[in-house]
């Protein structure tokens, strides 16, 4: 019941934070949305606190990163890396599912931050107009997030990379950086336990390589920690 119970004050505290958190930055909107990087790191800085202080969850990081603009490709475990990721990037461009956009408020917020809708089943048309919004961020200095399994993916398995990665990678013509993660077994689940999250960033890949490298070489990278 150690768990339950910080898993119930965990999901009081944070949730109950993020309304206030999602109002707050409603209401700079009519303002021009300025405030809403602060509110949204701050958002995302309160998840981490509340994962450290009530489940017990610490974050290490192994790797150096590159300098100069790169796609980060993470592999997806669970919910925790899409929340954490405005606390390891300095205001990311995420790719982000077109439904998480139509949550109200949330959504609102969102694209007032900058993440990028990938919707998905429109081919190459999403594609351009993901690009688009990509080379508009890259312009303004931040880097490129995306979780190219496209959906959350358990522990101890391998999903295959979403089609369009290696459709964004051509066009955009970025290194990529490849991201494993091991929150599934502390974060995905109702009971969270206590423990590590590692994030390992791999190697920097260059662009311009075949889509079948460029798969091959980002899948493997992100499953480091998946065994």
């Amino acid at each position: 019941m150690a768990a339950a119970g910080r898993s119930v004050a965990f999901y009081l505290m944070f949730y109950g934070g993020s309304v206030l958190f999602v109002l707050l930055a409603l209401a700079t909107l009519p303002f021009g949305g300025r405030g809403v990087a602060g509110i949204t790191h701050a958002w995302t800085g309160w998840h981490r606190r509340c994962a450290r202080v009530f489940l017990g969850i610490t974050i290490r990081e192994e790797g150096p990163r590159p300098d100069g603009p790169a796609l980060y490709a993470i592999k997806h475990e669970s919910f925790f890396e899409a929340l954490d990721a405005p606390n390891l990037f300095l205001r990311p461009a995420i790719f982000a599912k077109a439904e998480l956009f139509r949550i109200p408020g949330w959504g609102r917020v969102a694209l007032a931050y900058g993440l990028i809708p990938v919707e998905r089943g429109e081919g190459a048309r999403t594609l351009r107009r993901m690009v688009v919004l990509a080379r508009k961020r890259i312009a303004d200095g931040r880097q490129l997030v995306i979780f190219p399994e496209g959906t959350r993916v358990p522990h101890g398995e391998r999903a295959p990379l979403r089609s369009g990665f290696a459709g964004l990678y051509k066009l955009l013509g970025l290194q990529v950086v490849p991201v494993a993660v091991d929150s599934g077994p502390l974060y995905h689940r109702t009971w969270k336990r206590s423990g590590t999250i590692t994030y390992r960033f791999g190697e920097p890949i260059p662009p311009g390589l075949p889509r079948a490298e460029i798969e091959q070489r980002v899948h493997e990278a992100i499953n480091a920690l998946n065994g």
